[in-house]
């Protein structure tokens, strides 16, 4: 079973910066895809940043250029750097992890970033 481990979120200024770090256990082979989502108050998780086995990175149209996704894939982690963060980044962002396509992905326990102005 895979289990996720999330740091980093946290209560900063506008403009200032956040790294969001996410490390995944119990699988034996690398995934297809780890990434970072984020959840609005109803509810509603859209993509923040992916990025998959062979290495292609995908970014909501809101963190290009200003976030940037990185991995290890020898430790099964990933790094979400978060800069010039706005008030409306403000959520909690969950990591996601999906080992193949015939199983579930699976997410993590979620990290709360508060942005002020």
């Amino acid at each position: 079973q895979v289990q996720l481990v999330e740091s980093g979120g946290g209560s900063v200024l506008a403009g200032e910066s956040l790294r969001l770090s996410c490390t995944a256990s119990g699988s034996d082979s690398s995934f297809i895809i780890m990434g970072w989502y984020r959840q609005a108050p109803d509810n509603r998780r859209t993509l923040v940043a992916s990025i998959t086995r062979n290495g292609a990175i995908n970014y909501a149209a809101s963190a290009k250029g200003r976030f940037t996704l990185s991995r290890d894939s020898a430790k099964k982690t990933i790094d979400l750097e978060m800069n010039n963060l706005q008030p409306e980044d403000t959520d909690v962002y969950y990591c996601f992890v999906r080992a193949s396509l015939s199983v579930d992905g699976s997410w993590g326990q979620g990290t709360q970033v508060t942005v002020s102005s």
